[in-house]
């Protein structure tokens, strides 16, 4: 396609007019090297920024808010996060377990009693170490989808249909939206508090982010700033609305679900929050440091997955990220902690390059 056009795009290093001769240089050379990514890909949607120190060296946006209409998307719209929302879940239950209302190794029955699985911890939970049955599986074929479900809908049919367990709790790794919705019951019922209250009053809030937030259909559908997801078609040769398409319908009767994802935001609070994650803001610095550690699994190996956050295992680097994924969205976080980068890929499109463009655009960042 060669519709969408590049709407806005800017390099600031420590402002334009008086950025010194040498980085002016390096800010053009990422430029130069993003821009040989990004031009061959003229239908990517979305905002990519790259930060060095706090401070975005790099925006870009492309495309469309809505293809249908074709609004032009801004650096301000905000985006479906989708799993990218894991790592706020994961920051409660840390927080939580900082006032000493919960702890690690404590066993799930603990705070939601009276499910089928035995031997899971929160730590198993918060690594995908469970082996948790995929409770999508179970609401898809039982649920009725006239009605909204939340957490409490989830963990009822999970007792009541049982669906084995996968594996033995911390035999190996495999991811779990289902862990995540537990984690945010476990962070109710430690709490007190709506899960949604707790991000909101502990997170959100504190850090300035004011374009965050877990909203319903109708709240999204009120904000003009919203980026839609679209989906390519091969029959109309277009990007159509994803909440058209049947197999978006999970988003609303599966609505009311929270933890494993729902967060929208910005790419402009998403670096609020990484900076956030280089203080002592939420959680003491020595706490968070055990959010970015591989798993141990029971026969000593270990899983590269921490606390709602993926380990990179492939450099001596400390490199940690996530994705997310939705109807018609791909999101992506990467943090350099050594050297103190961010690189944050919000798409709208679900574009096909995605995964190449995000790695492409990691080694750059690593090594520029």
């Amino acid at each position: 396609m060669k519709h969408p056009i590049i709407l806005l795009l800017w390099v600031s290093l420590l402002g334009w007019a008086c950025t010194p001769p040498h980085h002016q240089d390096e800010a053009d050379h990422l430029k130069e090297h993003v821009d040989s990514i990004l031009n061959p890909v003229p239908d990517f949607s979305g905002v990519i920024l790259i930060a060095n120190q706090g401070k975005p060296v790099y925006t870009k946006v492309m495309g469309y808010r809505n293809f249908e209409t074709q609004e032009p998307l801004e650096l301000t719209d905000i985006f479906e996060l989708a799993s990218v929302s894991k790592q706020f879940t994961a920051m409660i239950i840390m927080m939580l377990k900082e006032e000493g209302k919960l702890a690690y190794d404590d066993v799930l029955e603990k705070y939601v009693p009276g499910l089928p699985y035995p031997g899971i911890t929160i730590r198993h939970l918060l690594t995908h170490t469970s082996g948790l049955p995929d409770y999508q599986a179970i609401m898809d074929e039982h649920w009725d989808k006239s009605r909204v479900a939340g957490n409490d809908d989830i963990i009822t049919y999970l007792k009541k249909y049982a669906p084995p367990a996968v594996f033995t709790p911390g035999d190996r790794y495999e991811y779990s939206n289902t862990g995540y919705v537990l984690l945010a019951s476990i962070a109710e019922a430690a709490s007190g508090q709506d899960f949604m209250v707790l991000c909101r009053e502990r997170i959100f809030t504190p850090l300035g982010m004011e374009s965050t937030d877990i909203r319903t259909l109708d709240q999204k559908l009120s904000l003009p700033s919203f980026a839609w997801g679209h989906i390519w078609t091969e029959e109309k040769q277009r990007y159509v609305r994803a909440d058209s398409f049947p197999s978006s319908n999970y988003t609303l009767w599966l609505g009311n679900r929270k933890g494993p994802g729902r967060i929208s935001s910005t790419a402009q609070d998403l670096l609020m929050w990484d900076q956030a994650l280089y203080s002592d803001k939420l959680i003491p610095a020595a706490s968070l440091r055990e959010a970015f550690q591989p798993m141990k699994l029971n026969n000593d190996s270990l899983s590269f997955y921490g606390f709602g956050w993926v380990v990179n295992s492939d450099s001596d680097a400390t490199i940690v990220s996530h994705t997310g994924s939705n109807p018609g969205y791909s999101t992506k976080i990467v943090r350099f902690l050594d050297d103190h980068k961010t690189l944050i890929i919000l798409c709208n499109n679900a574009h096909r390059e995605m995964d190449n463009l995000a790695k492409q655009l990691e080694d750059i960042v690593a090594h520029h």
